[in-house]
């Protein structure tokens, strides 16, 4: 019954109509590019091509450093750190949940979104934060149960007229 021309026209059709939505769904969940995102790990293996047989450029030990993907290849992601340093990262090691790190010196995290607001902590360079907020010139970052505002020039994660609310 299943050699039948009708039987195998109509599994035939079973496949396709499978297949399609498929296609269809994993075109909706492209992202654009460039885009920001974070390692989740304290281990993430920075390599020289998409793929765990291309050699390790670097290792990262830092859960939460942002980066800011590129380009896309399967499951992977050419990724660039905000020191500008570029390389492929599983897709698997990486969460959409947003941060920023302090970059070049020394800056004041501020109660409110105005450099005369009062101080709420003095953020080293190369500290990490969950961004919040970012409108305007100044974002929100949560850095080790610290709240606060940055301005936007004073971090790297985000771009410089993206605005958003988490």
């Amino acid at each position: 019954m299943l050699d039948s021309p009708p039987a195998r026209a109509f599994i035939g059709l079973m496949m396709l109509a499978c297949v399609i939505p498929a296609q269809q769904s994993h075109a909706e969940e492209q992202l654009p590019l460039p885009r920001y995102a974070a390692f989740k790990s304290n281990e993430v293996n920075l390599r020289t091509g998409p793929g765990e047989n291309y050699p390790k450029r670097w290792v990262y030990q830092r859960a939460g450093m942002p980066v800011q993907i590129f380009e896309e290849w399967d499951t992977w992601r050419h990724v660039r750190d905000y020191q500008g340093v570029t390389g492929w990262v599983s897709v698997n090691l990486l969460t959409g949940k947003r941060t920023a790190v302090v970059i070049e010196t020394r800056r004041t995290l501020h109660d409110a979104a105005s450099e005369t607001a009062p101080a709420v902590a003095e953020l080293d360079p190369g500290v990490i934060g969950r961004l919040e907020e970012c409108n305007g010139d100044w974002c929100r970052l949560e850095v080790k149960g610290y709240e606060g505002w940055l301005k936007r020039t004073d971090i790297w994660g985000v771009d410089a007229t993206e605005n958003f609310k988490e």
